[in-house]
């Protein structure tokens, strides 16, 4: 099907192009939306979301970009602004309890760690996802489209709507920042 084609029958809400459109792309979007939402569940929702507006909203899709670079935009999008409003939890939760007005803390700190992970190269893909989400999202966006999901830098400008160069920049930027967060780790296991 050629991609006008596809498109026309995904704005007609063909229910056969719209689940071809999940089962090719979910599993991309989803380890996206893992890097910028690291918790499994939460991840899930927000892919479930993205498609969700995909369905509500191809309508509204002009083919400016390809479908692909518009589908990433929506989920950069959405797990940002997840990542974003979580953020504002965590801070809301950590002053309330400062200031008493719950004994509770209202949001518990996810823990990576899992009882059970003895492995050395589940602790290093650990480490490794644990410094990628320290990144600046910009730098995390890029470095996830480019490393983890093997996408080049002109597709990367567009999904962002920046520029190759920008691109480039973030990318070095992301290398020296997670050379200088895992740095620590990887001199102290040369010593051992």
């Amino acid at each position: 099907m050629q991609d006008i084609e596809f498109i026309t029958a995904l704005k007609s809400g063909n229910e056969s192009a719209f689940r071809w459109l999940v089962e090719t792309y979910q599993d991309r979007i989803y380890r996206l939306v893992l890097v910028l939402v690291p918790q499994p569940d939460e991840a899930e929702d927000v892919t479930q979301e993205v498609f969700i507006e995909v369905y509500e909203t191809i309508h509204q899709f002009r083919g400016e970009a390809s479908l692909f670079t518009w589908l990433y935009r929506l989920a950069t999008s959405r797990a940002l602004a997840h990542h974003r409003h979580r953020k504002a939890k965590k801070r809301f939760a950590f002053l309330t309890s400062l200031f008493g007005e719950d004994d509770e803390l209202v949001h518990q700190p996810v823990t990576v760690d899992h009882p059970g992970r003895i492995l050395e190269n589940e602790e290093r893909r650990q480490l490794l996802i644990n410094a990628i989400g320290r990144l600046a999202d910009q730098q995390k966006v890029a470095f996830t489209l480019h490393y983890l999901e093997g996408i080049d830098y002109q597709n990367i400008a567009s999904v962002m709507q920046t520029s190759v160069s920008a691109v480039e920049s973030l990318l070095h930027r992301a290398k020296q920042n997670l050379r200088k967060y895992l740095g620590t780790y990887y001199n102290d296991t040369k010593h051992q």
